[in-house]
């Protein structure tokens, strides 16, 4: 199965490893470097939706 984990732009590779440790803290997940295979949906799910409610505060600042 083909991994779809590509960014656009290949620099910012370290900035969005950081975020998304970074939400992973914050809802109480426990990352690691590399593949996380022993997360359950549910966890990654909430790390996800974490980066996703960052960003849109991030923009709704940005508006402001």
């Amino acid at each position: 199965m083909k991994s779809n984990n590509s960014i656009n732009i290949p620099q910012a590779r370290e900035a969005m490893d950081k975020f998304k440790m970074q939400a992973a803290s914050e809802v109480g997940v426990n990352l690691t470097n590399g593949y996380n295979g022993h997360l359950t949906s549910r966890e990654a799910g909430s790390v996800g939706g974490q980066m996703v409610k960052k960003m849109i505060e991030a923009y709704e600042q940005g508006l402001q």
